[in-house]
């Protein structure tokens, strides 16, 4: 019926926020990415989810689950400065605290996403080194 694997959203969570927010099994993340409502981007760093915060020039806070988000994640911390990397075991208050953390240093996080934006945009357009990479691939 299209529900296997889908997680149960907890009866708490939905009452705890249905004054605050809109849960929804799954949404156009990209199309969401781009609302300029949005402030930030709660992920598990996988790089697709990444990239596409990268390119709509969203802030993130980091929750990686898996070997490679792991790395993703202290990049978008510590490297790039695009975000916050979740480094400890996760509960309620620490997720709160990246929230904030987020809010926070806003200024900062979303002058640096906006310059890496601008830095994937210029390299997917045409002549950009993600354009011609592909274009020797492709020959």
């Amino acid at each position: 019926d299209g529900d296997e694997g889908r997680l149960e959203v907890p009866e708490e969570v939905l009452e705890g926020t249905k004054q605050r927010g809109f849960i929804v099994p799954w949404v156009p993340q990209e199309e969401v990415l781009a609302h300029r409502a949005v402030g930030g981007f709660l992920t598990h760093s996988g790089w697709n989810s990444t990239l596409e915060s990268i390119v709509e020039g969203v802030p993130m806070v980091c929750w990686p689950v898996g070997i490679d988000q792991l790395v993703i994640s202290r990049f978008v911390g510590e490297v790039w400065r695009i975000g916050i990397d979740m480094k400890d075991k996760c509960d309620r208050v620490i997720i709160e605290a990246m929230v904030r953390g987020l809010i926070e240093r806003r200024d900062e996080f979303s002058t640096n996403a906006i310059l890496l934006s601008k830095a994937a945009h210029e390299a997917v357009a045409e002549g950009g080194s993600s354009w011609c990479a592909l274009d020797r691939l492709i020959e």
